[in-house]
Protein backbone atom coordinates (compact mmCIF):
# COMPACT_ATOMS: atom_id res chain seq x y z
CA UNK A 1 0.00 0.00 0.00
CA UNK A 2 1.64 3.52 -1.07
CA UNK A 3 2.15 5.76 1.87
CA UNK A 4 0.63 8.95 1.47
CA UNK A 5 2.58 12.22 1.01
CA UNK A 6 3.79 14.07 4.48
CA UNK A 7 1.73 17.19 3.23
CA UNK A 8 -1.30 15.62 2.38
CA UNK A 9 -1.16 13.72 5.76
CA UNK A 10 -0.97 17.13 7.51
CA UNK A 11 -3.50 19.04 5.69
CA UNK A 12 -5.63 15.95 6.49
CA UNK A 13 -4.98 16.44 10.09
CA UNK A 14 -5.56 19.81 10.32
CA UNK A 15 -9.08 19.36 8.56
CA UNK A 16 -9.60 16.86 10.75
CA UNK A 17 -9.00 18.88 13.86
CA UNK A 18 -10.62 21.78 12.88
CA UNK A 19 -13.55 19.87 12.52
CA UNK A 20 -13.35 18.72 15.58
CA UNK A 21 -12.75 22.12 17.44
CA UNK A 22 -15.87 22.92 15.52
CA UNK A 23 -18.10 19.82 16.69
CA UNK A 24 -17.45 21.12 20.23
CA UNK A 25 -18.42 24.58 19.58
CA UNK A 26 -21.29 24.65 17.29
CA UNK A 27 -24.11 21.75 16.11
CA UNK A 28 -23.23 19.43 13.16
CA UNK A 29 -26.04 20.80 11.19
CA UNK A 30 -24.18 24.61 11.49
CA UNK A 31 -20.70 23.77 10.21
CA UNK A 32 -20.13 24.65 7.03
CA UNK A 33 -16.80 23.56 4.55
CA UNK A 34 -16.01 27.47 4.88
CA UNK A 35 -15.86 26.71 8.67
CA UNK A 36 -13.56 23.81 8.49
CA UNK A 37 -11.36 25.36 5.63
CA UNK A 38 -10.90 28.54 7.49
CA UNK A 39 -10.19 27.17 10.56
CA UNK A 40 -7.71 24.75 9.03
CA UNK A 41 -5.71 27.74 7.90
CA UNK A 42 -6.81 26.36 3.99
CA UNK A 43 -8.62 27.12 1.21
CA UNK A 44 -11.86 25.64 -0.09
CA UNK A 45 -10.16 24.09 -3.22
CA UNK A 46 -7.54 22.55 -1.00
CA UNK A 47 -10.26 20.99 1.26
CA UNK A 48 -12.39 19.81 -1.77
CA UNK A 49 -9.20 17.94 -3.23
CA UNK A 50 -9.16 15.84 -0.12
CA UNK A 51 -12.47 15.23 0.70
CA UNK A 52 -16.07 15.86 -0.56
CA UNK A 53 -18.00 17.23 2.00
CA UNK A 54 -18.24 17.53 5.52
CA UNK A 55 -20.42 14.22 6.05
CA UNK A 56 -16.90 12.53 4.09
CA UNK A 57 -14.62 14.21 7.05
CA UNK A 58 -17.11 13.07 9.73
CA UNK A 59 -16.81 9.55 7.72
CA UNK A 60 -13.44 9.42 8.54
CA UNK A 61 -12.37 11.61 10.98
CA UNK A 62 -12.64 8.64 13.66
CA UNK A 63 -9.39 7.27 12.90
CA UNK A 64 -8.23 10.50 13.50
CA UNK A 65 -9.95 11.21 17.04
CA UNK A 66 -9.75 7.91 18.07
CA UNK A 67 -5.89 7.76 17.58
CA UNK A 68 -4.69 9.53 20.91
CA UNK A 69 -7.65 8.31 23.05
CA UNK A 70 -6.43 4.37 22.09
CA UNK A 71 -2.79 5.04 21.62
CA UNK A 72 -2.41 5.71 25.42
CA UNK A 73 -3.77 2.18 26.18
CA UNK A 74 -0.83 -0.67 27.11
CA UNK A 75 -0.81 -3.45 24.68
CA UNK A 76 1.20 -5.69 27.63
CA UNK A 77 -1.56 -5.77 30.07
CA UNK A 78 -1.56 -9.05 30.73
CA UNK A 79 1.66 -10.00 33.28
CA UNK A 80 3.58 -13.29 33.48
CA UNK A 81 0.80 -16.29 34.35
CA UNK A 82 -1.78 -14.49 32.28
CA UNK A 83 -2.79 -12.50 35.37
CA UNK A 84 -4.50 -8.96 35.09
CA UNK A 85 -4.47 -6.45 37.59
CA UNK A 86 -7.76 -5.01 37.93
CA UNK A 87 -6.02 -1.89 39.24
CA UNK A 88 -3.92 -1.70 36.31
CA UNK A 89 -7.14 -2.20 34.04
CA UNK A 90 -9.06 0.35 35.98
CA UNK A 91 -6.28 2.92 35.18
CA UNK A 92 -6.21 1.93 31.51
CA UNK A 93 -10.12 2.15 30.85
CA UNK A 94 -10.53 5.61 33.28
CA UNK A 95 -7.65 7.10 30.85
CA UNK A 96 -10.63 6.25 27.98
CA UNK A 97 -13.10 8.27 29.69
CA UNK A 98 -11.00 11.14 30.83
CA UNK A 99 -10.24 11.67 26.95
CA UNK A 100 -13.46 11.38 25.79
CA UNK A 101 -14.72 13.62 28.33
CA UNK A 102 -12.51 16.18 27.53
CA UNK A 103 -14.21 16.20 23.88
CA UNK A 104 -17.77 15.22 25.02
CA UNK A 105 -19.18 17.05 22.38
CA UNK A 106 -17.66 15.24 19.59
CA UNK A 107 -18.56 12.04 21.04
CA UNK A 108 -22.04 12.49 21.20
CA UNK A 109 -21.91 13.23 17.57
CA UNK A 110 -20.18 10.40 17.41
CA UNK A 111 -22.38 8.19 18.79
CA UNK A 112 -25.36 9.18 16.78
CA UNK A 113 -26.55 7.66 13.93
CA UNK A 114 -24.22 5.94 10.50
CA UNK A 115 -21.73 7.99 12.69
CA UNK A 116 -21.79 4.78 15.47
CA UNK A 117 -21.29 2.33 13.43
CA UNK A 118 -18.48 3.66 11.71
CA UNK A 119 -16.73 4.72 15.36
CA UNK A 120 -17.81 1.05 16.27
CA UNK A 121 -15.73 -0.52 13.45
CA UNK A 122 -12.35 1.66 13.56
CA UNK A 123 -12.50 0.44 17.35
CA UNK A 124 -13.03 -3.02 16.68
CA UNK A 125 -10.04 -2.90 13.77
CA UNK A 126 -7.82 -1.25 16.65
CA UNK A 127 -9.16 -4.04 19.47
CA UNK A 128 -7.98 -6.43 16.98
CA UNK A 129 -4.67 -4.72 16.14
CA UNK A 130 -3.77 -3.71 19.42
CA UNK A 131 -4.33 -6.94 21.33
CA UNK A 132 -3.63 -9.76 18.78
CA UNK A 133 -1.33 -11.33 21.15
CA UNK A 134 -3.89 -11.03 24.08
CA UNK A 135 -6.57 -12.40 22.06
CA UNK A 136 -4.68 -15.17 20.60
CA UNK A 137 -4.22 -16.32 24.14
CA UNK A 138 -7.94 -15.83 25.11
CA UNK A 139 -10.01 -18.67 25.20
CA UNK A 140 -13.61 -17.34 26.50
CA UNK A 141 -16.70 -20.38 26.91
CA UNK A 142 -20.25 -20.77 27.86
CA UNK A 143 -19.84 -23.77 29.21
CA UNK A 144 -18.30 -26.05 27.25
CA UNK A 145 -18.79 -23.54 23.97
CA UNK A 146 -15.78 -21.81 22.69
CA UNK A 147 -16.57 -17.88 21.92
CA UNK A 148 -15.22 -16.48 19.18
CA UNK A 149 -12.60 -13.88 19.95
CA UNK A 150 -14.60 -11.49 17.13
CA UNK A 151 -17.43 -11.83 19.26
CA UNK A 152 -15.63 -10.85 22.27
CA UNK A 153 -14.38 -8.43 20.73
CA UNK A 154 -17.64 -6.90 19.72
CA UNK A 155 -18.75 -7.35 22.81
CA UNK A 156 -16.40 -5.40 24.66
CA UNK A 157 -16.33 -2.65 22.35
CA UNK A 158 -20.28 -2.54 21.90
CA UNK A 159 -20.55 -2.43 25.98
CA UNK A 160 -17.67 0.53 26.49
CA UNK A 161 -19.50 3.00 23.73
CA UNK A 162 -22.87 2.45 25.42
CA UNK A 163 -21.81 3.07 28.64
CA UNK A 164 -20.22 5.97 27.31
CA UNK A 165 -22.91 7.34 25.50
CA UNK A 166 -25.23 6.85 28.89
CA UNK A 167 -22.13 8.60 30.27
CA UNK A 168 -22.52 11.82 28.56
CA UNK A 169 -25.95 12.18 27.41
CA UNK A 170 -26.28 12.26 31.53
CA UNK A 171 -23.41 15.20 31.82
CA UNK A 172 -21.05 12.44 33.41
CA UNK A 173 -22.83 12.09 36.72
CA UNK A 174 -20.40 9.72 37.82
CA UNK A 175 -16.42 10.42 38.29
CA UNK A 176 -14.35 8.70 35.33
CA UNK A 177 -12.56 6.00 37.46
CA UNK A 178 -15.99 4.79 39.02
CA UNK A 179 -17.13 4.31 35.62
CA UNK A 180 -14.20 2.51 35.07
CA UNK A 181 -14.58 0.55 38.16
CA UNK A 182 -18.16 -0.20 37.16
CA UNK A 183 -18.10 -0.97 33.50
CA UNK A 184 -15.20 -3.50 34.04
CA UNK A 185 -17.35 -5.36 36.85
CA UNK A 186 -20.23 -6.05 34.92
CA UNK A 187 -18.24 -6.75 32.15
CA UNK A 188 -16.54 -9.47 34.35
CA UNK A 189 -19.66 -10.71 36.11
CA UNK A 190 -21.45 -11.48 32.72
CA UNK A 191 -21.86 -15.02 33.15
CA UNK A 192 -18.64 -16.04 30.69
CA UNK A 193 -16.10 -18.03 32.41
CA UNK A 194 -12.59 -16.79 30.47
CA UNK A 195 -9.95 -19.94 30.92
CA UNK A 196 -6.12 -18.87 31.24
CA UNK A 197 -6.50 -15.85 32.48
CA UNK A 198 -7.26 -14.46 35.91
CA UNK A 199 -7.87 -11.09 37.28
CA UNK A 200 -5.75 -9.69 40.28
CA UNK A 201 -7.54 -7.38 42.95
CA UNK A 202 -3.80 -7.32 44.78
Amino acid sequence: MKKEDSRVVKTKQAIFRAFVDLTLEKDLTAITVQDIAQRALINRSTFYSHFHDKQDVLDQVFSYALQPLLSGIEDNIVETGNVIREQRLVQEVTKLFLQIQKEKKFYLVAFKGRNNLILLDTFKQFMAERFADVFSRLEVKDGTQLIPNDFIISYLVTTFTSTVYWWLENDCPLPAEQMARVMIKLISSAGLAVYQFKISRD
